[in-house]
């Protein structure tokens, strides 16, 4: 009977099984949770289910001879070990190939009429990005150097790949909270904004139905992204490769001339970076890596700084009028933070909620899309600052 316990015990010790501790549970749980709000509440499942699903695989040790301690899954997909699937899915994020490819599919999908209609809604893109100040004075004093705490307040602008652009460039060694806290907490924007924009705004207000924009030109709308690019180009460099990628995918899309290439990048491009980009955060989140006072900090910042951002969107509605005549819900105030078009939509619903015959997306899209340029230009100021090109 010893003999046959002692091979037992001697073939546990050759899984991963005894390496698995609370910490990994903890993450595995909290992997399976960004499933299910996926799955049953519709949370971005686009962002959750990869994240979730690397997550939980990331916390799944393998056995001791794969990496020391056994405290991260096998050496084929582990993310640090080189060679394997999600190291190099990691090294598209970390070497800023993705988040170009992102902005390029996005603006084959993005439709610039609402912003360039009403171009006053652009301040609220500007109103909105008071969270992104807020959490980097707040690392500062919770001691992060400059660097860092810009790196962390970039979360607050609720722009994924800006986020990660901006990270690389001032405090790499925190890609992956940053990138994690970034991206959860753009999928969960369902349920973090509704309460600040209800608390903030009357029933009245939450009501208000806007006028129909005026009918934005073709000519308008292809000039738009060449005036952009040159303008970002001359006068904000440092984030450029995001922006311009932005600008080229829309006019992929407003020429009318080559289609292919507008679907590809909106389509089949979009969809495969994806999935990479979900595989290459859901793996940075092994316990022993997430469960720090310093992740849990950056996650905690990033919650204020998304939370400062929506108010101060809403507020900033709130105060443009008192000063025009023809009132603006101030619920589109909110979107003015960079999630596009998760922002706007959630603007619409809780809209559509007081009263359903009122339909806030176009108008929210305004806002939404200026939040882009309000992040870039945050960023940018950021890396200009404190010297990073």
């Amino acid at each position: 009977m010893d003999q046959i316990l002692v091979f037992l015990q001697a073939l546990l010790d050759q899984t991963g099984a005894v390496h698995f501790s609370f910490g990994n549970l903890v993450m595995v749980i909290i992997g399976c949770t960004m499933i299910y709000l996926a799955i049953t509440k519709h949370y971005e499942p686009l962002l959750l289910i990869g994240i979730g699903f690397s997550c939980i695989v990331a916390n799944v040790p393998g056995p001791p001879d794969d990496v020391p301690g056994g405290q991260a899954i096998s050496a084929l997909l582990y993310v640090v070990k080189e060679g394997g699937l999600f190291h190099y899915a990691y090294q598209g994020v970390a070497l800023l190939i993705i988040p170009p490819l992102i902005f390029l599919g996005v603006g084959a999908m993005t439709d610039f009429g609402p912003m360039i209609a009403n171009p006053k809604l652009v301040i609220l893109g500007a109103g909105a990005h008071l969270g992104i100040f807020v959490a980097l004075i707040l690392a500062k004093l919770l001691g992060f150097s400059l660097a860092e705490a810009g790196a962390i307040g970039i979360i607050g602008g609720a722009d994924g790949p800006m986020a990660i652009f901006v990270t690389v460039k001032l405090a790499p060694h925190l890609l992956g909270p940053v990138s994690v806290a970034a991206y959860s907490y753009m999928a969960l924007m369902p349920m973090i904004q509704p309460p600040v924009m209800r608390l903030l705004t009357t029933q009245a207000e939450r009501q208000i139905s806007m006028e129909q924009s005026r009918k934005v030109s073709k000519l308008e709308k292809i000039a738009f992204p060449i005036v952009i690019a040159i303008i970002v180009n001359l006068f904000f460099p440092p984030v450029a490769p995001l922006i311009t990628m932005l600008m080229l995918g829309n006019l992929f899309k407003e020429t009318g001339v080559v289609d292919r290439l507008a679907k590809t990048a909106a389509g089949g491009l979009m969809n495969v970076i994806i999935m990479i980009l979900t595989v290459a955060i859901g793996s940075t989140m092994a316990a022993e890596k997430f469960l720090t006072l310093q992740t849990l900090e950056i996650v905690g910042l990033g919650l204020i700084a998304f939370l400062f951002g929506t108010g101060s969107g809403v507020v900033t509605a709130k105060i443009m009028n008192l000063f025009m005549k023809t009132k603006i819900n101030p619920l589109i105030g909110s979107a003015g933070i960079a999630s596009v078009p998760i922002a706007a939509r959630v603007s619409h619903i809780v809209a559509y909620q007081e009263n359903p015959k009122n339909l806030l997306i176009y108008h929210a899209m305004g806002p939404n899309l200026a939040g882009v340029f309000g992040t870039a230009i945050s960023g940018g100021i950021m890396l200009a600052l404190i010297g990073v090109g």
